[in-house]
């Protein structure tokens, strides 16, 4: 059983600790981005050190004091929020945000886990290198968040997820010991790799500190295009023909219905549209080449031969680096857009290549039982994972409902489930879709995620609801 946050313990804290990991609990901690769920805290703590991290769990495991973890604030799941239960600490590594090293040589970076993710890009790109994890919230979002959750972005089609990108961790451990795996190897059969233990754990199986994470050298040319295709199987077909036209150069393929740009519209007109009349569906394709590679002649070639087999009926290359950051700037702010709105119900879900079609078809339809709404389809068609919101018709809320939510929900997610798909591609599960992981998870996995949680965290101190439901 948890015990909340007393004066005792606070004091006890306070003797151990320097005052400067001491903070005032503001509402920003205690809130996510979408605005449906708020924390509580008993105490705010932001340690500068792995050993002042590790004192820190060491006196909640003594205590039993739960322990939130937090980044940047920007998952929308609810993990870095604990709505009931025991007031927790809150624990922010916002101070912990060293590059403690840079190899080029061996394409590695050591970076503490509150490094945020732009400062992380531009330090590899100081070093004449890219790490190539892109996400809409890469000014907020740090390194230690974007690991425990396995965040995935726009490049996972080449380059993975967060997971694919990190050589060793350092960590401190349910217990309060240190985890000292900051291995910059690419080869180490030493039996169980704990650092992929810890990356997507939701920060429920210790707290990541600090991390080695893979550098790639830059492409010496880039490219993007704007294609306007006939329908989603349309744009898998010419996926497949740009992979098998261009290989790996090949970085994100990323999947727009025209709902997204009419958000756009209404929410951010300052934002210029590439049509004045946008397609039911386009897609933004955008490449890395090597010395000596044209990206503006492999898309007009690839252009060429999708209009010829009927794939695509308009398109737009960009001309310069200016307008490829022009094309990314639409596709980041469809978020914002949404956020706007408000959506009814927001999904981030991914289902086999193949099956996205039939998604898309079907999902329509099906909510159409439930009433009339607006759907907003789009994502990293090139990995399968698409973001399917639902939002109320123009001059309605979500709040005109609310009531129809968690059915809306359980409909798109049972589909997902039939089609062999994931209710949580990228965004993780947080304390938002635990019930959806009862539902659709595997009971054999399930209950090794169990035995691995009572083993490593007996107390369940560390961010506890998340992932799993937390003992009555």
């Amino acid at each position: 059983m948890l015990t909340p946050v007393t004066d005792a313990f606070s004091a006890d804290l306070r003797a151990r600790l320097p005052a400067a990991c001491f903070r005032d609990l503001t509402p920003a901690y205690l809130e996510e981005p979408r605005g449906r769920y708020r924390g509580q805290g008993g105490l705010l703590l932001a340690p500068g050190t792995v050993e002042e991290v590790a004192e820190i769990v060491r006196a909640c495991a003594a205590a039993r004091v739960g322990v939130v973890p937090y980044g940047g604030g920007t998952g929308l799941v609810g993990g870095q929020v604990m709505e009931s239960g025991p007031a927790p600490v809150i624990v922010t590594l916002e101070r912990m945000r060293a590059i403690r090293a840079v190899y080029p040589a061996e394409n590695v970076l050591v970076a503490e886990a509150g490094a945020i993710l732009a400062e992380v890009q531009a330090a590899a790109e100081g070093a004449g290198r890219l790490f190539p994890l892109s996400l809409a919230s890469e000014g907020s979002a740090r390194i230690g968040g974007v690991l425990a959750t396995n965040a995935g972005g726009v490049n996972v089609l080449r380059y993975g997820n967060a997971r694919d990108l990190c050589l060793g961790l350092e960590a401190v451990l349910p217990d309060g010991s240190v985890l000292h795996g900051l291995k910059r190897l690419r080869k180490d059969n030493t039996g169980y790799d704990l650092r992929h233990l810890l990356i997507g754990a939701e920060g429920t199986l210790g707290i990541i500190t600090a991390a080695a994470l893979k550098l790639v050298p830059p492409p010496a040319r880039t490219g993007a295009a704007l294609l306007a295709v006939t329908d989603p199987r349309a744009a898998l077909d010419l996926l497949a023909l740009a992979q098998g036209r261009i290989g790996e150069g090949v970085s994100a393929f990323e999947l727009i219905h025209r709902q997204g740009f009419d958000f756009l519209a209404e929410t951010l007109p300052e934002i210029r549209l590439p049509w004045p009349d946008p397609p039911e569906w386009c897609v933004l394709i955008d490449l890395g080449l090597g010395a000596g590679q044209d990206p503006g002649a492999a898309l007009e070639g690839l252009f060429a031969e999708a209009a010829g087999a009927g794939l695509v009926s308009d398109g737009l290359i960009a001309q310069s680096e200016a307008q490829r950051a022009a094309f990314w700037a639409l596709r980041e702010s469809l978020p914002l857009a949404n956020r706007r709105i408000g959506a009814i119900s927001s999904h981030d879900i991914s289902v086999p290549l193949s099956a996205i079609p039939e998604f898309i078809a079907t999902a329509g339809p099906a909510l159409a039982g439930l009433g009339r709404f607006r759907i907003n389809c789009f994502g990293h068609v090139g990995d399968g994972n698409l973001h399917y919101n639902v939002f109320p018709l123009k001059g309605e809320t979500r709040a005109d409902h609310e009531d129809k939510r968690a059915a809306i929900k359980r409909c798109v997610h049972d589909l997902v489930h039939a089609l062999g798909g994931s209710v949580s591609a990228e965004h993780g599960v947080g304390r938002l879709k635990v019930e959806d992981l009862e539902r659709y998870g595997d009971p054999a996995r399930l209950a090794a995620m169990r035995a691995i949680k009572a083993a490593l965290d007996p107390a369940g101190i560390m961010n506890p609801g998340v992932l799993l439901r937390a003992p009555a």
